[in-house]
């Protein structure tokens, strides 16, 4: 009997492997095809999608407003950053963390912060991190779009645009 395992299927086997079988995998498929890259390799939403397999253009659609592209964008770049990572929220140990970010003077990063005992909808509930070094990274490495989802300045601006274009 001969089991067939593709690459894709060996990528997504590979974290969670014991050692013996991740070797197998390795030697089968090479280092570079299986090991999972450092989530700092994800430095574009096309990184994210290319990590997740996913096609870029296939994640927007054309009527989107701004903030909406950027919600969308933002839930598939931290989906590759967290490698498979899911937030259990009936376990109130498991920190979440996300980015915090100080819109009073400009719009800049100011940290991050876990809280365990409820969910909180600040940034929302999918946009939550495992580690404080992954949602550090991803609040400074993709600023531009967080401002866009975050600010209300943009939606304004996008509903004026949807209900403007609907009188014409």
């Amino acid at each position: 009997m001969s089991l067939t395992i593709t690459q894709q299927t060996a990528k997504r086997l590979f974290t969670e492997s014991p050692d013996w079988f991740k070797k197998q995998l390795v030697d089968e498929f090479g280092e570079e095809n299986i090991k999972p890259k450092d989530f700092k390799s994800i430095k574009t939403f096309e990184d994210a999608c290319k990590e997740l397999e996913l096609i870029p253009d296939a994640i927007c659609n054309k009527g989107d407003s701004s903030d909406e592209v950027a919600y969308k964008k933002l839930k598939v770049i931290i989906r590759a950053i967290n490698r498979g990572w899911i937030p259990d929220w009936r376990n109130s140990n498991q920190q979440k963390w996300f980015p915090y970010f100080n819109l009073s003077s400009g719009f800049g990063f100011s940290y991050s912060y876990y809280y365990c005992t409820s969910a909180n909808t600040l940034v929302g509930s999918r946009l939550c991190f495992e580690s404080e070094e992954k949602s550090n990274y991803a609040a400074k490495q993709f600023i531009d779009l967080y401002k866009e989802f975050l600010t209300i300045s943009t939606f304004s601006k996008s509903i004026f645009r949807l209900f403007s274009s609907s009188t014409e």
